[in-house]
């Protein structure tokens, strides 16, 4: 039996989500909405960031342009 655990995005109607929470739960399947997932991630985020505005310049230029912010 493949274990192998695959995120997927479902749109159902919110008359079925009591009976599909249900069927999730006895699969032994995990629901989150995209706010518990959204809220997930801010929860987790460092709350002290050691970078200045020009650090933050700097990689979006580099990442965003392919060149720091010398060279445009």
């Amino acid at each position: 039996m493949d274990t192998t655990m695959q995120g997927v995005y479902v749109d159902i109607p919110q008359g079925d989500v009591t009976f599909f929470k249900e069927l999730m739960n006895k699969m032994g399947w995990k629901y989150e909405t995209k706010e518990s997932l959204v809220q997930s991630y801010v929860e987790s985020r460092p709350a002290n960031v050691d970078l200045s505005d020009d650090d933050v310049l700097e990689e979006l230029y580099a990442v965003r342009y392919c060149k720091d912010e010398n060279n445009h």
